[in-house]
């Protein structure tokens, strides 16, 4: 299926998904596809969860929608039950990630400018990627999402990602620094993982030069590496967080989530959202949240992970083109040698939905209801297909 009348932003689609199921995707002839991506890191509580589904009927029976002129019982309470996930103060919602993440670069100008700087400059990462706004695709470390695009946002300044003494000397020269905003691991950019203690150190850092350290876990977040928040394996409390996929589980929602002296900086008329939430998206993240607290799904995500993770490396480990495979918790990236954009039709031949990042790096993103006996087929589909593709292209 395809049509003329939609913008060419995708490409060419690979399949027409028409039905879902837990960890598994339908489409419309019929093939069953095991989803090991999760809507990239959306559906973490899986398809068609009943707990999501009745709880969007539901509310879309009393209200879909009202203005932030008025209270909104289901946006308090989510408010409420995700600072004290958090352990942060206050909560603005939006409609994705992107939006959580223009909120806190806003919250980090006004900040610098309370602070008395001129030029408020958040200090960003190589190779991050924060959204496809102008001012976040201006954050973001790639140059693919940038071209084109120009004149970019001024106000970023930009450093190696897991280099502390890079930031130090970067901060040396340049006066303007408010803020820092991170991703706990780089997801698009190839999963990334950071030294143990790179947020701590980035923390005490922000917090002797008076930055404010915003982590973007719009991709960690909502239970995917084995803590409801991924700077919760770090025992910190970051000034600013946001997150988005899977806090609704397929509903579109957003969070910028503050704390300390962030939480003050944003009064009324600095900003907003239309949609922002909503009683209707509001009503399927408080059905996600309580489904994994209630489910153990932070610690599900953990063992699954570690699960997944040691058996691809078993497996891998003679095949020369596997230069490694990492992650946490659900949240896995095998990175090849060279590219393997290639893989992702493969393995949908194959009934397994996978994606590439980074160009050489496959992602897996599975929902963290997976079964021992899904997470086991998902290794069995995966590896005779990197192993394959080995042989095949050298």
């Amino acid at each position: 299926m395809s049509t003329k009348a939609l913008m060419n932003t995708y490409g060419e689609k690979a399949a027409t998904l028409v039905r879902g199921e837990g960890c598994w995707l339908w489409d419309d002839h019929g093939n069953k596809y095991l989803d090991g991506l999760s809507g990239i890191a959306v559906c973490g509580l899986g398809h068609s969860h009943p707990a999501i589904a009745n709880a969007v009927a539901e509310q879309s029976t009393r209200l879909t929608h009202c203005s932030n002129f008025f209270d909104i019982p289901n946006q308090v309470e989510l408010a409420e039950k995700l600072c004290a996930i958090s352990g942060m103060s206050r909560v603005f919602f939006g409609n994705s990630g992107a939006e959580a993440n223009e909120a806190a670069i806003k919250i980090a100008r006004l900040y610098g400018h309370k602070m008395g700087i001129k030029l408020p400059t958040v200090m960003v990462m190589d190779n991050a990627f924060h959204g496809r706004t102008l001012a976040t695709l201006s954050a973001s470390g790639g140059r693919k999402v940038q071209a084109g695009f120009e004149p970019l946002v001024s106000g970023f300044v930009r450093a190696p990602y897991n280099d502390i003494p890079a930031i130090e000397r970067i901060a040396a020269n340049n006066a303007n620094i408010c803020a820092v905003l991170v991703e706990p691991i780089q997801g698009e950019g190839g999963i990334h993982m950071p030294d143990d203690d790179y947020l701590m150190s980035l923390k005490a850092l922000c917090s002797e030069k008076k930055w404010l350290l915003m982590a973007d876990e719009v991709q960690t977040g909502n239970g995917r590496t084995g803590k409801y928040f991924c700077y919760q394996h770090s025992d910190i409390i970051p000034d600013v967080v946001t997150t988005s996929k899977g806090l609704g589980n397929g509903v579109p929602i957003g969070a910028c989530l503050s704390h300390n002296l962030a939480a003050e900086v944003l009064g009324p008329g600095k900003h907003g959202s239309t949609f922002g939430g909503n009683p209707l998206s509001c009503a399927a993240a408080l059905a996600t949240v309580n489904c994994i607290e209630k489910q153990g799904l932070c610690q599900r995500a953990a063992v699954l992970g570690e699960r997944i993770m040691s058996q691809l490396r078993t497996r891998l480990e003679s095949v020369e083109t596997v230069l490694d495979v990492r992650g946490r918790g659900c949240m896995i990236g095998i990175q090849l040698s060279k590219p393997c954009q290639p893989l992702f039709a493969q393995a949908m031949r194959e009934g397994l939905i996978i994606n590439v990042t980074a160009g050489s790096v496959i992602r897996l993103l599975p929902p963290m209801i997976m079964r021992d006996e899904e997470a086991d087929l998902l290794v069995e589909k995966l590896v005779p297909l990197i192993t394959n593709f080995e042989s095949n292209e050298t």
